[in-house]
C-alpha cells in the first residue's frame, strides 16, 4: 500500500467514523450524544488551554512507561533467550505473573509506593515490560547458534554481541511488542487517572466534564485519548516500516 493509499484509506475511515457518530446523535438526540459539529469546536479551543494541559500529563506518562519497561525488559528478554538455564528457572514464575491482569495490583501499589506519578507510569511500565519480555525472550532464542558462534569467533565480548547481534535482531520484536501493547497503556492510563489526581485525560473527562454532565467537554477528551493513543501507534508504526520493511512488503 502507497502512502497515498493509506491517507485515502485513513481518510475514508474517519469519514465513516464521523457519519456514525453523526447518525447517532440524530437518533439518540440526549445532550449525552452530542453531534461531531458541537464537539469538534470544543476541542480544538480547549486543546489550547485546559484539555492540552491534561493531554500533556497523560502523555508523559506514558511516555515514562514505556521508556522504563523498554530499557529493563529488552536486556531481561535478551538474558533469558540466550541463557536456557536461567530461562527453565524462572519460566515458570512468568507463565504465572503474565497472563494476570496487572490492573488489579493498583491498590497495591499505590499503598506501597503512594498516589503519584510514579506509581501510575510503574504500573503502565509494568504491564508493558512483560509484554516485552515474553516476545524479546522468544526473538532471542531463536538466534541461529551458529551466527552467535560465528560473531565470537571473530573476537567479539558479550558487550559486541549484544550491539550488533541481539540488539538489532530484537528491535523490530521490541517495536511491535509496544505497538501492540499502546491500546493497553492508554486503557491502564484512562484507569489510574480517574481518580487520586488532579492532571491528566482520564481526570479530564471523568471528573471535570462527566461528573458535572458538561458532555461536548468529555467527548473532547475522548478524542485527546484517541488522539493520543493513534499518534503514539503511528509513529511506532513508522518507525518498524523503516527499520524492518520487508515485513510489510505485501502492503506496497
Amino acid at each position: 500500500m502507497t502512502g497515498r493509499s493509506r491517507t485515502s484509506s485513513t481518510l475514508l475511515g474517519l469519514g465513516m467514523f464521523l457519519l456514525l457518530w453523526q447518525l447517532l446523535a440524530w437518533i439518540i438526540h440526549r445532550p449525552i450524544m452530542p453531534s461531531p459539529g458541537k464537539v469538534f469546536p470544543v476541542f480544538f479551543s480547549s486543546l489550547i488551554g485546559d484539555l492540552g494541559l491534561h493531554f500533556l500529563a497523560s502523555t508523559g506518562r506514558v511516555l515514562a512507561a514505556i521508556f522504563f519497561s523498554v530499557i529493563t525488559a529488552v536486556p531481561v528478554g535478551l538474558g533469558l533467550g540466550q541463557t536456557p538455564k536461567l530461562d527453565r528457572i524462572f519460566y515458570p514464575l512468568i507463565a504465572i505473573i503474565y497472563p494476570i491482569p496487572k490492573i488489579v495490583f493498583l491498590p497495591v501499589i499505590y499503598v506501597i509506593m503512594g498516589i503519584t506519578d510514579v506509581s501510575k507510569i510503574f504500573l503502565i511500565a509494568l504491564i508493558i515490560f512483560f509484554q516485552i519480555l515474553v516476545v524479546v525472550r522468544d526473538e532471542a532464542a531463536k538466534l541461529p547458534r551458529e551466527l552467535i558462534l560465528s560473531v565470537r569467533s571473530l573476537g567479539a565480548g558479550r558487550r559486541a554481541l549484544f550491539r550488533y547481534v541481539y540488539l538489532p535482531a530484537s528491535l523490530p520484536a521490541v517495536l511491535t511488542a509496544i505497538r501492540v501493547s499502546v491500546g493497553t497503556a492508554i486503557a491502564i492510563l484512562f484507569i489510574a487517572e480517574q481518580s487520586l489526581t488532579t492532571y491528566g485525560l482520564g481526570y479530564y473527562i471523568v471528573v471535570e466534564t462527566y461528573q458535572v454532565l458538561r458532555y461536548p467537554e468529555m467527548y473532547a477528551g475522548i478524542m485527546g485519548m484517541g488522539l493520543l493513543g493513534m499518534t503514539l501507534y503511528m509513529i511506532i508504526l513508522s518507525l518498524e516500516r523503516r527499520l524492518n520493511p520487508h515485513l510489510f512488503v505485501g502492503e506496497e
